[in-house]
């Protein structure tokens, strides 16, 4: 899988969560462990990172700490975690990356 990096959300250092887009049409997501592997935890900010008129179409929870969990497909593959800077407490899920409908202006 090629990978494209856009963006992270906390140190400026290695390791902290990232937002991935794929050519797969998907975006990987590097964040936090919660304990359940298709479950992780990244900043608010991180989702800033989305190209442009796209977004996670993923399952998320606010935490009410300035984060959400987040729910996809572990990644497993070798290959593709090499291209990552995937530190210890960390882990990578998969989640669709959906285009957003226009409709018009609402308000005219």
């Amino acid at each position: 899988m090629n990978i494209r990096f856009l963006g992270k959300g906390g140190t400026t250092g290695g390791g902290c969560p990232s937002l991935y887009a794929t050519d797969r049409g998907t975006y990987l997501a590097q964040g936090w462990r919660t304990g359940a592997p298709e479950r992780i935890e990244i900043p608010h900010l991180l989702l800033g990172f989305a190209e442009p008129d796209t977004y996670v179409g993923a399952a998320m929870t606010d935490t009410g700490r300035g984060t959400f969990t987040l729910t996809g497909k572990p990644v497993t593959d070798p290959a593709t975690l090499a291209k990552m800077d995937i530190y210890p407490g960390e882990t990578v899920v998969e989640v669709p990356r959906m285009t957003r409908e226009f409709y018009g202006n609402a308000a005219g």
